[in-house]
């Protein structure tokens, strides 16, 4: 197992990898997701083991990352925060340490993206975020993956982002100077995206000398002219309280078939889901032709073991 702090990777949020290893990731996705359908899988992974932390509850993310680390031949053990000492009040730092003496990895799905930053900081082994208030890195590089997969480079291309500034909006945000595309985001007043998210981006879109992102309050200005065109519920774990609330501001921004239209003829639609049908996306569009939201959720899986491969199997003197 690792032990050097100097000698690992984490994946904290798209700013963590660079343009060069997305691709490499992608490619070795694209593998990885061909072995399964032709029965051609290998234990790269062997032996490895994964702990799963979870302070908020999961269908998508716990299922691929168990599935992921079984089909490439190692373990993964489910770590609810209210059945280990983090729920009783151990200092993260502590934990961080004493789990590295025991795994290969940690995925944790958190509130506080600071709780993710500080396991990270202490643990001696990778640490990938599985998703924070603050970024969610897993599933945008699974979106960039799907829609490489189906219609090819996002290099010079419209993303539009319609909904809540969240934690998705926000590793969009990081995206672009990544992959080269032209974000747009639609957000109702008072819930754009976190202004330090906004300066950091722009400070990266500088540095590759690629992307960039715009704000706005019209959805269908973002949706014009779109290659993509995606959303994300507007009320998210821990808002709950706030729904009635939300609802009313987001008036208008439901992506529908009239908001489809004003993307291209062969515009894309995303869901990280889960969805509320009828409010931030219509069911005509969920269940419609330019949806792929389903291969979308299937690439969590591959895309997911790209990442446990090179963070915790092959790590950065290998090819991925």
């Amino acid at each position: 197992m690792p032990t050097n702090q100097e000698n690992k990777r984490d994946l904290l949020s798209l700013s963590d990898v660079t343009p060069s290893e997305i691709q490499r990731l992608f490619s070795r996705a694209a593998t990885l997701k061909k072995a399964v359908k032709t029965g051609t899988v290998t234990h790269t992974l062997k032996g490895r083991t994964l702990g799963m932390i979870f302070e908020k509850p999961s269908s998508r993310t716990r299922v691929s990352f168990e599935v992921g680390m079984f089909q490439l031949g190692g373990h993964a053990l489910f770590l609810s925060s209210k059945e280990i000492q983090l729920g009783r009040g151990e200092k993260i730092s502590d934990s961080a340490q004493v789990f590295s003496r025991y795994l290969d990895g940690l995925m944790v799905r958190t509130f506080a993206h600071d709780n993710i930053v500080t396991m990270a900081k202490y643990a001696s082994i990778p640490v990938i975020n599985g998703l924070s208030d603050d970024f969610h890195p897993c599933q945008v590089l699974t979106d960039l993956f799907t829609y490489q997969e189906k219609r090819g480079s996002l290099e010079g291309r419209k993303v539009a982002w319609i909904g809540d500034g969240n934690n998705m909006a926000h590793s969009w945000i990081m995206a672009t100077s990544k992959v080269g595309c032209h974000l747009t985001l639609a957000c109702p007043t008072n819930y754009e995206p976190n202004p330090k998210v906004m300066a950091q981006a722009q400070k990266e879109i500088e540095a590759e000398g690629q992307g960039s992102v715009q704000l706005t309050g019209d959805p269908r200005e973002a949706a014009r002219g779109a290659d993509l065109v995606i959303t994300d519920t507007w009320t998210s774990m821990g808002q709950e309280a706030e729904r009635e609330r939300r609802l009313r501001a987001f008036e208008g921004f439901c992506v529908n078939s009239a908001m489809m239209k004003e993307a291209k003829p062969d515009a894309l639609f995303m869901h990280c889901l889960p969805a509320h049908r009828g409010e931030e996306v219509s069911s005509d569009v969920m269940d419609g032709p330019q949806s792929v939201i389903w291969d979308e959720a299937e690439n969590r899986l591959h895309v997911q073991k790209a990442i446990l491969e090179w963070l915790l199997g092959y790590g950065l003197e290998k090819k991925i």
